[in-house]
């Protein structure tokens, strides 16, 4: 249960570190999501799906 939480943390912080540092760009950033098409978001999450468990089994290892 700490991994759970140690994750959730770390991802609050990423984002957060995001809205605080980059607002900007940000708004640039979700405007070039809103134009892609729902296929390719599915695709970008995939990616980030697979290189976010690449990294936590690279952590454990």
């Amino acid at each position: 249960m700490s991994w759970l939480f140690l994750g959730l943390g770390l991802a609050l912080v990423f984002e957060g570190l995001i809205f605080a540092l980059l607002p900007g760009r940000l708004e640039n950033i979700l405007a070039t999501i809103a134009t892609m098409s729902r296929d390719r978001r599915r695709v970008v999450g995939l990616v980030a799906i697979a290189f976010g468990v690449a990294l936590v089994w690279l952590a454990n290892r």
